[in-house]
């Protein structure tokens, strides 16, 4: 199953980032969607931290709550994402210099590790799901410093591009 949702995730990701966009959609303004992916990676990122924090205070049911709410985010980032990018083409970055280095560098690590993260939250909820505490802090580890770097990125990333809109 985690297998199969991750191919898809990541599939429309790649299918809908190559397309040329929807031409002539003027039902709303699509440059919003954006916007709303930063909001939700910086609540994603948001509720890493008090999950991050509640389970160091051992407060499982907390950490389980954040975790959802994460989640929740992620899912609708997915959403916002996905229709943006089948609803427009693509944004390209205008800076120079050091900037458009540092825009490309947190880019291109953002795009990789947000593939990555895909199966490793999956396996993370799953383990836990299933009572597997020690698989679960095991994945942890590597799954919540990653999740957290790509919620922040993705808000860097539209910081950093939002003026090209």
């Amino acid at each position: 199953m985690i297998i199969t949702i991750t191919i898809i995730v990541n599939g429309l990701v790649i299918l809908l980032s190559g397309m040329p966009g929807y031409e002539n959609f003027d039902a709303f303004d699509v440059t919003i969607l954006p916007l709303l992916n930063a909001i939700f990676n910086s609540f994603t990122f948001l509720f890493l931290v008090g999950a991050l924090i509640a389970i160091m205070k051992r407060n499982v049911k907390a950490h389980q709550r954040f975790i959802y709410g994460a989640l929740t985010t992620t899912a609708l980032f997915l959403l916002t994402y996905v229709s943006y990018h089948f609803l427009s083409s693509s944004t390209s970055y205008g800076g120079t210099g050091f900037l458009k280095g540092l825009y490309y560098f947190i880019l291109i690590t953002h795009i990789v590790l947000a593939a990555v993260i895909v199966p490793l939250v999956l396996t993370t909820v799953a383990r836990a799901w299933n009572m597997e505490n020690e698989r679960h802090k095991k994945i942890a580890r590597w799954t919540m410093p990653l999740w957290l770097y790509v919620s922040l990125t993705g808000v860097l990333v539209y910081v950093m591009i939002s003026p090209y809109y």
